[in-house]
């Protein structure tokens, strides 16, 4: 999933390839923006955020 977000692609086409629904994404995608402790009122994108913690890795 994460492999998908940083090239950019959005929730819905990560839905389309991974065959799954747009919801199933966005709940994956919020449970990861928890685990990650990354607030949503920072004042920058989480999904670059996540992103960026990903390819750090």
């Amino acid at each position: 999933m994460f492999a998908e977000m940083a090239q950019g692609h959005t929730n819905a086409a990560i839905a389309t390839r991974l065959h799954v629904s747009q919801s199933a994404v966005e709940k994956h995608t919020n449970a990861i923006f928890e685990k990650l402790e990354l607030p949503g009122n920072s004042g920058c994108s989480r999904r670059v955020l996540a992103v960026l913690r990903y390819l750090d890795t």
